[in-house]
């Protein structure tokens, strides 16, 4: 290659890099955006998320509102319950911090195609809007938050493509629609979503008692035990009623992690029928006693246009708790115990009650409430006495059984079973006129070992040297010689 075109390829490749810078100059200011934000500015900076006093969340007639008052949160369409602090700071800063990935210029009419019009029928298509206000009632944000933005798969990815943004208006800016990295997965208009998850937290369980419905006199069954990780015994147990320590184990940490669905309203609760009520009461080694009210929950109404084939919701239950407690204002001393050892068990007694006292406080506060719990937190409980009891009748292939008499020997048959029940192949007992059939192996001699022999192996016996088994002949003959 000579000098001449040496300047030439230098030529070239300077006005293609030149062409190119320009051409991608052209192309970004075609693309610019001309909406009042930019990609990486804050969408809502003005927002302060602390001058919040009032969420409201809503979908079409879907609406949930979070109030705070005198420094605590509550969720309005559940009777002022506490709210979940938790998911609503996280929202709630997530929201004032949420940076524009990219700007659509779009006027407000446009706003169906981003997944965001109030009046459509799906709810996919509505979007959900957030409305926040301060404690004076100044609307400080207006926003909603449409589809979700979906990246085409990738071939190279086992698990294809995703979500990467979501399409985000906010009503005050009427520039156009934005798109933003948050997806905001919990934000929700379903009140249960925004309720505080603390519920009870039953511990050490000394007895269970049950009350069937409409006898509030009687008691079906009650359970107790002496120690905190005894079993549990049967109170006026009858002589043939024994407990089945598989179905009382669960009790032993019955409410240890209970969770409830919702919290039902005073007039939704009243329409249940009080004949139907069971109560339960529970008292611990820690002077806890506990009261529920337990009533089947009505069934959920199918929505309109709901799938025929679609699984029915579980069974539910309405639930309200009161609780006592009688705490020990101070510790038992122990015979001879050393002043280093008082102290100790002395501070850890004391902070027990702390916690004991604070879980009070926390589990009274449930109290007129009425809770929607599921089967499953329940099922332990709700069985009636013969159920807790071991099954009289023994499981199919057990002792005596007819699966449990395969392959015995001759002679080895129980006695007195009807022909019927004699299953193939057991053996049977000889005839009473006749000697019982034994099969006898004679002794063998074994002669000692010469001394040239000592460290051969020992011979295998042949096949007709060995002694051979008797069988049983047929019951016509009689005994085989020697028997």
């Amino acid at each position: 290659m000579n000098k001449r075109q040496v300047v030439v390829l230098w030529i070239i490749a300077i006005l293609l890099t030149v062409a190119a810078f320009f051409a991608r100059s052209s192309n970004s200011k075609g693309f610019e955006s001309k909406t009042s934000r930019n990609r990486g500015q804050t969408v809502l900076a003005d927002l302060n998320a602390n001058e919040v006093a009032k969420v409201q969340v809503k979908s079409g007639d879907k609406v949930t509102t979070l109030v705070r008052k005198d420094g605590n949160w509550s969720v309005a369409e559940r009777e002022g319950y506490p709210a979940n602090i938790k998911s609503l700071n996280e929202f709630l800063r997530t929201l004032a911090e949420v940076k524009v990935t990219q700007g659509i210029e779009s006027e407000p009419s446009f706003a169906p195609r981003f997944g965001m019009d109030p009046a459509a029928k799906e709810e996919k298509d509505r979007g959900t809007e957030v409305i926040l206000s301060n404690d004076a009632g100044s609307e400080l944000a207006h926003v909603t938050l449409g589809k979700n933005l979906e990246s085409g798969s990738d071939p190279m990815s086992m698990f294809g493509g995703g979500s990467t943004g979501r399409f985000f208006r906010n009503h005050a800016d009427q520039s156009g629609v934005y798109v933003v990295s948050e997806l905001f997965p919990t934000l929700s208009t379903e009140a249960p979503r925004w309720l505080q998850e603390d519920f009870l937290k039953v511990e050490k369980i000394k007895s269970i008692s049950i009350t069937p419905p409409a006898q509030s006199k009687e008691i079906a069954w009650k359970l107790s035990r002496t120690d905190e990780n005894g079993e549990f015994t049967l109170d006026g147990a009858k002589e043939n009623e024994t407990l089945n320590p598989s179905l009382t184990a669960p009790l032993k940490t019955l409410f240890s992690y209970a969770r409830f669905e919702d919290v039902v309203s005073k007039e939704k609760a009243d329409e249940v029928q009080p004949t139907a009520q069971q109560i339960a009461k529970i008292e611990t080694f820690e002077g806890f006693t506990y009261t529920f009210k337990i009533n089947p929950a009505p069934e959920e109404e199918k929505k309109e246009g709901a799938d025929p084939e679609e699984v029915p919701a579980e069974p539910a239950y309405y639930m309200t708790v009161e609780v006592e407690a009688t705490l020990p204002a101070e510790r038992k001393k122990e015979e001879k115990e050393s002043e280093e050892d008082a102290k100790t068990k002395d501070k850890a007694f004391a902070d027990r009650k702390a916690e004991l006292e604070k879980r009070l406080a926390a589990d009274k506060a449930l109290a007129g409430r009425t809770f929607k719990v599921s089967k499953f937190t329940l099922d332990a409980l709700l069985k009636d006495r013969s159920s807790l009891l071991q099954s009289a009748t023994p499981p199919a292939g057990g002792p005596g059984a007819q699966g449990g008499m395969q392959g015995l020997p001759p002679g080895l048959m129980p006695q007195g079973l009807p022909p019927g029940m004699i299953p193939p192949g057991a053996g049977q007992a000889a005839p009473a006129t006749r000697r019982r059939v034994e099969a006898v192996t004679p002794p063998i001699a074994i002669p000692p070992l010469e001394e040239d022999k000592a460290a051969k192996p020992e011979e295998t016996p042949k096949a007709e040297d060995a002694p051979k088994p008797e069988q049983a002949p047929p019951q016509e003959a009689p005994p085989s010689e020697g028997q």
